[in-house]
């Protein structure tokens, strides 16, 4: 292990936007593990070293029990990168309660669930990076997507609240919020809806998983140690002002 390796922990990494922030801190030479609910990680993720554990956030006993594997495996997390979510789209006079609540379960209370673990470990050791994976969606608001839009809104918050909370033990909590980015979700739709989106968009195009990822990883870096609180856009100027 390098002097710079850390143990850094993506959830929902096998895939999309985690699965680059998972590889991306894996190839700078840090020691990582994602969770992931359904499916099989992808084979790449163990050429790199990548710890792989199955979990679900809306389950606190099977967080607990990935912390315990991550922490024998390659120690305290001192860098946690909340990733993991979901989305059930309706208009709001169609959306059952179940749509609401589900949603904002795995994205926002499954998020307190990993941060609350996580930063067990960095007050002890009087340091920690975290990032949270929020959404355009969450400033701007999008007809079809209150239960989503609420979920990733709270997480702006709960990251102030932390921040404030955890600053002086060295704990920076910060937001990333992506716009549309080019993943296996976006490219399923058809062509006509992905020309609508990009119309929408100042940059004229989607964003590439490596371009969250980077920003992800500054985040977590040493160049960012006064960057506290923040809610950083990624979505090619889609939310300006918001």
């Amino acid at each position: 292990m390098s002097p710079s390796s850390r143990s850094v922990l993506v959830t929902g990494g096998n895939r999309g936007i985690g699965l680059a922030i998972a590889r991306s801190f894996a190839e700078a030479g840090d020691q990582v593990a994602i969770t992931y609910r359904t499916g099989e990680p992808p084979a790449e993720l163990a050429d790199l070293g990548v710890l792989a554990v199955r979990c679900d956030i809306t389950d606190s006993e099977q967080v607990e029990r990935a912390f315990k594997e991550v922490e024998e495996k390659q120690g305290a997390v001192e860098v946690l990168v909340a990733n993991a979510g979901m989305n059930r789209d309706q208009l709001l006079l169609r959306m059952s309660e179940e749509d609401f609540s589900s949603v904002l379960e795995t994205n926002l209370t499954g998020t307190f669930r990993v941060t609350k673990r996580a930063t067990k470990g960095m007050l002890r050791a009087r340091k920690g990076r975290v990032v949270l994976l929020s959404s355009v969606v969450g400033l701007l608001g999008s007809a079809g997507q209150a239960n989503y839009a609420a979920s990733k809104a709270g997480l702006v918050g709960f990251a102030r609240s932390l921040a404030r909370e955890l600053g002086s033990r060295n704990i920076t909590c910060n937001v990333l919020a992506p716009g549309f980015v080019d993943t296996d979700m976006t490219q399923a739709l058809s062509d006509e809806q992905r020309d609508r989106i990009v119309k929408q968009v100042p940059l004229g195009r989607y964003a590439r998983t490596e371009e969250i990822a980077s920003c992800v990883r500054f985040l977590a870096s040493e160049e960012a140690a006064y960057i506290t609180g923040a809610v950083i856009p990624v979505d090619g100027g889609l939310g300006m002002g918001h």
